[in-house]
């Protein structure tokens, strides 16, 4: 018997750093994840399928968003049991028990509310959260007094960060993985499916605790999203009461996801460095479905950052967007005599751009200088004024060459 796990769908999500175009297109990218993990569902054969929390990014979204949600759905062929997470709460204002919700949803979707749910021979249990702040383990209170019973097959749908083993923390309410483990070694519990982090991850020594990861990625810190999980329990002729009766499930993954967030760090100092850079940009494929964040170090003449910044600025129309990581980058403009002839400036406007020049250059970045301890090397920070005469030097020449 199979179905198919997963979490964090958080429609209505929206990211500061995507214009209105690439919103568009993510927002629609989230919800055509659910009619393409129909698809996977109905592909591999699962009887149903588990969503383990933030079915939506806030109890707050827009009407369009329930709506266009509920329309997605009903494409799912298999039912669909959606558990209240940190972000849709089951709280007084819940999206999902909203009378918009109760009229537009499918009557194949469930809310799990901590009742029981039988689905397909499948005893379904749920730790929904009814605030923000939880003050207790919500999986262990969904599985008190559980105890193996031949014949009957159960999961658990969880949402929250892992108490894992030997490890320790204040918070009440994070999932106690060991206390799940002995009830599954014990056969009181079939899997335990979680929501919550956005990188597929299995977790513990079961091979029956799984993450399912977020169906579309959503930042650029995950590792392994945009996946759902189908979840293979066995024959059931061959399940056997108690400890040691039921094989740890098959769990594989199948990617959904369209969108792809990257990371890169780049050193620039030389023509290759900057033609090595425009490959990369040039290289990524499904641009605007590609969210990059860009560290760029080293120290470049005039002409050479005039390169990058066009580069950059091509690209930046071309992705789903292009993040500058500021707090990774360090980038000098050391402008050289060619720079400034490069120009062709005569006169007031020549003395201007020497003037620029001289501020640029004190004092660079990639000056070392003793400090600190033991003979240790630093880096002089470079002033707001050298960097203003940097970015001023750098469009005077972009207009330059622009004519």
């Amino acid at each position: 018997m199979r179905f198919l796990h997963t979490a964090d769908w958080q429609l209505g999500m929206t990211r500061h750093y995507l214009s209105p175009a690439a919103q568009a297109r993510s927002t629609e990218a989230r919800f055509e994840a659910v009619r393409r993990l129909g698809a996977v569902a109905a592909e591999h054969g699962c009887a149903f399928v588990v969503v383990a929390g933030d079915v939506f990014e806030t109890n707050r979204v827009g009407r369009d968003v329930v709506a266009r949600a509920c329309e997605a759905m009903a494409e799912v062929p298999v039912p669909v049991l959606l558990l209240p997470g940190n972000h849709d709460p089951l709280d007084a204002g819940s999206v999902m028990t909203s009378a918009l919700f109760r009229r537009l949803a499918p009557p194949h979707v469930t809310v799990l509310d901590g009742t029981p749910v039988e689905v397909a021979g499948v005893q379904v249990l749920s730790a929904p959260w009814r605030s923000k702040r939880p003050v207790e383990d919500l999986a262990a209170r969904a599985c008190e007094g559980l105890a193996a019973e031949p014949g009957v097959r159960r999961v658990l749908v969880a949402h929250g960060t892992v108490l894992e083993f030997g490890s320790s923390s204040p918070d009440p309410a994070l999932v106690d993985l060991a206390a799940l483990e002995r009830l599954l070694e014990a056969g009181a519990l079939d899997a335990v499916c979680l929501g919550d982090r956005h990188s597929t991850t299995e977790v513990g020594r079961t091979g029956r605790v799984w993450y399912a990861g977020a169906p579309e990625p959503t930042d650029h810190d995950e590792l392994d999203p945009g996946n759902v999980l189908v979840v293979d329990l066995g024959d059931e002729d061959l399940l056997l009461p108690g400890p040691g009766g039921r094989p740890a499930p098959e769990v594989t993954r199948v990617p959904v996801g369209r969108w792809r967030f990257h990371r890169e760090r780049r050193e620039l100092s030389t023509d290759e460095d900057v033609d090595e850079l425009e490959r990369l940009l040039a290289g990524l494929p499904d641009k605007s479905r590609t969210a990059l964040k860009l560290a760029v170090v080293g120290t470049l003449s005039l002409a050479q950052k005039a390169r990058v910044d066009a580069l950059l600025e091509h690209s930046a129309d071309l992705l789903g967007a292009l993040q500058v990581w500021e707090r990774r980058s360090d980038l000098v403009v050391r402008p050289d005599a060619d720079d400034l002839d490069a120009l062709a400036l005569t006169g007031f406007a020549r003395e201007a751009a020497e003037a620029l020049a001289a501020r640029a250059e004190a004092p660079a970045v990639a000056d070392l200088v003793a400090g600190g301890t033991g003979g240790e090397r630093g880096r002089v920070p470079v002033t707001p004024d050298a960097v203003a005469a940097q970015d001023a030097l750098s469009l005077l020449h972009r207009l330059a060459a622009a004519g």
